[in-house]
């Protein structure tokens, strides 16, 4: 039980935290009612503050539209404005331009630019906007006219200052290769250089604007009609200066910053006789008997010594009467030598030039046809001097045929610089050289051929039969014996001792004899070695070989060579087939092709894949190509024994008319073209007419 005092206590105490709570929770009603009160008061204050929002932006809204109309309104007239200040200028354009334009673009070619592209602007303004205007001809008309004006005046300046290079300069040019310091003062300044850029802008607008390509006629016409005057004023001047002073060279201009010569003038020996030279040093090379697969004996001693001297006697004393002629001679070869490395010089200076004019996809093009003149006319000169040579081989003059051979050994030499000034012209243009080239080794080998020194040790042994008692004493008494190698019999000799049988003096003239034929095919085999083509190399030593024995067969030659060398003339025999079956090798290229070892396999009624067809058109192709190659070639070849000729003809006639025939029977009725006739150009006949006009220079 709890006392009665701490209950009374605990029930005071209980009461006065229940008055305190009253108190609180009185207060708390009194917050709350208070906290009621304000927020009514802020939201009749944020309502009154929302209406007077509303009511300004009702009225500050329409007028913020009216301004901006406004200012639109403003914009769009000062645009119209701008518009048509812009578009009467086009109308005015015609009325401003016309007097510079009629005057043309001389001695202002920015300004009359400038007018150009206001025209242009004109005429693409009314094109897109007014085109039935009558404004749109005007400056239509204005346009073209200019454009004219501007081609006009780019003629002008490429005639006006496109001056030929003098031959003085050309010869410096040249001998730049040699002498770096005059290479540096050399320098080819076709156009001034304000001429330059005036020209440069002119085609650049004539390319962008104009949309006209034909000043690049105008300039490819007046730079090779300048190339092609350069080319022949030298040659002029060489005949000038030969005719004054014998020497066919000048000191460089004057106008060159200085006043004295940039090389001595050079007197060199005439071109005929150091060919001549040159010839008798290698009649000469190769005589040593250290090479050469003959088994004939090699010749030794005086003979060879004879052999030189009468070559040389019979190329200098062939037309000794004629005073000068060589002379003549040197200049023209000279002179054209010069011309051909001037030839490549100029162009390549050309080409440097027309960089800068021409736009670079029309350059090739354009090159191609600007220094065609002068490169037909060194071609056609090349021929004429072939054509000489030709007629001088039939008139034996062979002084005139050795002008040959210097120009032949300058156009090997020049060929890889004039392949790379002719890079991108067309094949016609790059194939004109090697045609030449070809042209001159056969006329050369034709030469050689005609003026071999074999011939005349034929025609002197042959000479021999007529003493060949006496020779052989003569070698005997000489004690020859010895050096060829053949003992002295004693039954061979009398009591006297320069006294010997006429067995003995046949031997030794046989031996004799067989030592002047080794020597022979020394030789020949050496300058056989001159031809770059295998081919001609056996079709030379074939006719030579062939000539050698049918001139033993025709004398006693012969019988005598039997005496010592049993086996001689099937030695020639077998040189002679030996050379045939090496000439038949260069028609493997053109066999090759069609071979059925490299064709392509395939079933009968499948249709071709496209690698099928693709290797067919290759295998045509290249036959048609190897085809009219070595015909080309092989037709200006010479072999002079009719029935060899006509053996070796049908030989190679009968291989490739065999091969093509299966070829053409096997893939001529395949489809493996839409264009079969691009690819299927000869019949079999036509294949082995071809082959009938090889070696006959009138086809």
């Amino acid at each position: 039980m709890i006392p009665p005092q701490e209950a009374s206590a605990r029930r005071r105490e209980i009461e006065d935290k229940l008055k305190q709570e009253e108190e609180t929770l009185s207060f708390i009603r009194d917050s709350l009612e208070k906290s009621d009160q304000l927020t009514k008061n802020m939201v009749s204050i944020l309502s009154s503050f929302e209406s007077r929002l509303m009511k300004l932006e009702n009225s500050i809204i329409p007028v913020h539209k009216q301004t901006e109309n406004l200012q639109r309104l403003q914009e769009n007239v000062e645009k119209t404005l701008s518009c048509l200040d812009h578009v009467i200028s086009y109308y005015h354009v015609a009325s401003d331009t016309e007097k510079i334009i009629r005057e043309g673009p001389t001695g202002r070619l920015e300004e009359y630019l400038g007018s150009m592209a206001k025209i242009q602007k004109a005429v693409e303004y009314f094109q897109d906007n007014s085109p039935d205007s009558p404004e749109l001809n005007k400056v239509k008309l204005l346009f073209e006219r200019g454009k004219e004006s501007l081609e006009s005046e780019f003629r002008s300046l490429m005639t006006r200052h496109s001056k030929v290079v003098s031959p003085v300069l050309i010869l410096d040019l040249i001998s730049g290769d040699d002498d770096l310091e005059a290479q540096e003062d050399v320098a080819l300044e076709h156009l001034p250089e304000s001429v330059l850029q005036d020209v440069i802008r002119i085609s650049r607008w004539l390319v962008e604007y104009g949309r006209n390509q034909d000043f690049m006629n105008v300039y490819y016409q007046i730079r090779s009609s300048q190339l092609d005057r350069s080319i022949k004023g030298l040659k002029e001047h060489f005949h000038k200066s030969s005719s004054s002073s014998g020497v066919p060279y000048s000191p460089a201009i004057p106008n060159k910053r200085k006043d004295t010569p940039t090389k001595k003038p050079v007197k060199r020996p005439g071109t005929i006789r150091k060919a001549q030279n040159l010839l008798k040093q290698y009649s000469q090379h190769g005589l040593d008997g250290k090479k050469g697969g003959s088994n004939l004996i090699p010749l030794e001693g005086h003979e060879h010594d004879f052999r030189v001297k009468h070559l040389s006697e019979a190329l200098n004393d062939k037309h000794r009467p004629l005073a000068g002629r060589d002379d003549m001679l040197d200049v023209e070869t000279d002179a054209y030598i010069h011309c051909v490395s001037a030839f490549v010089k100029l162009a390549q200076s050309e080409y440097q030039l027309l960089a800068d004019i021409i736009p670079e996809h029309h350059q090739k093009k354009t090159f191609d046809s600007l220094i065609q003149d002068a490169l037909d006319g060194l071609m056609l000169e090349g021929e004429n001097i072939v054509s000489a040579a030709r007629k001088a081989i039939v008139r034996h003059d062979f002084s005139t045929v050795l002008t040959v051979f210097p120009i032949l050994r300058h156009l090997k030499q020049t060929k890889p610089e004039f392949d790379q000034v002719l890079q991108g012209t067309a094949a016609s243009t790059k194939n004109k050289l090697p045609g030449l080239i070809t042209s001159m080794e056969t006329i050369g080998a034709k030469a050689l051929e005609d003026f071999a020194d074999n011939i005349k040790a034929i025609l002197f042994l042959q000479q021999l039969l007529d003493f060949q008692e006496t020779a052989g004493a003569m070698l005997a008494s000489q004690v020859l014996g010895d050096t060829y190698n053949i003992p002295l019999d004693p039954r061979e000799t009398s009591s006297s001792a320069t006294s010997y049988s006429s067995e003995f003096s046949k031997r030794l003239l046989s031996t004799y004899i067989c030592k002047v034929l080794g020597n022979l095919q020394l030789n020949l085999l050496s300058k056989s070695k001159v031809y770059e083509d295998p081919a001609l190399s056996a079709i030379f030593l074939h006719n030579n070989y062939n000539y050698i024995l049918k001139s033993l067969e025709k004398s006693e030659l012969i019988q005598l060579v039997a005496v010592t060398q049993k086996t001689a003339e099937r030695s020639y025999r077998e040189h002679i087939e030996q050379q045939i079956q090496t000439y038949q090798r260069s028609w493997l290229k053109v066999t090759d092709y069609i071979a059925e070892k490299n064709l392509p396999v395939f079933q009968p009624g499948v249709k071709l894949r496209d690698k099928e067809r693709q290797i067919i058109k290759e295998r045509f192709k290249g036959f048609n190509d190897g085809l009219e190659e070595l015909c080309k070639i092989q037709k200006a070849w010479a072999i002079p024994d009719t029935e060899q000729r006509d053996r070796i003809r049908q030989a190679q006639k009968t291989i490739v008319k065999e091969t093509y025939g299966a070829f053409l029977q096997k893939f001529g009725s395949v489809p493996f073209t839409k264009n079969p006739e691009k690819y299927i150009k000869y019949g079999v006949e036509q294949v082995g007419d071809m082959i009938d006009r090889l070696f006959d220079t009138s086809a």
